[in-house]
């Protein structure tokens, strides 16, 4: 399970995802009921993206552990594309909200998620060419 590039990758994602919670993705100003406050927008602060931030997390370990059947591991590795993508989203609907501010360095956690999710794809893949070839071998 652990040999495999895969799961190191998703690894990445799961711990990032986690990271997305504690770290600020965005900080600035933010009118809140006519008064400019300082905010910090991450993860956490925002109902939608903890509920996809968590689904994420979850998609992420359980994908680690269905190294067995490569098909499901692939579907659920896609699904986790499709997630952080919409993350993604959410943050950047979440940022014009601010009057000003700018992106924290612990942003790239969020960006990392993906990659690692589309590099895991790209493993999953692989390893699926690499049966089915060895399947035409026998």
């Amino acid at each position: 399970m652990i040999q495999r590039q895969q799961t190191l990758w998703l690894l990445l994602s799961a711990v990032c995802s986690i990271l997305t919670l504690q770290y600020p993705f965005y900080s600035g100003n933010k009118m809140v009921s006519t008064m400019s406050t300082y905010v910090e927008l991450d993860s956490a602060s925002n109902f939608p993206l903890l509920i996809l931030t968590i689904i994420s997390i979850l998609l992420s370990v359980s994908a680690i552990f269905l190294y067995k059947t490569r098909k499901t591991q692939l579907k659920v590795v896609i699904a986790g594309i499709i997630l952080a993508a919409l993350m993604l989203v959410v943050y950047f609907m979440e940022i014009k909200d601010f009057e000003k501010g700018n992106f924290a360095l612990t942003s790239v956690f969020a960006l990392l998620t993906l990659i690692g999710y589309i590099m895991a794809a790209r493993g999953i893949w692989k390893d699926e060419k690499l049966v089915k070839s060895l399947d035409k071998l026998r």
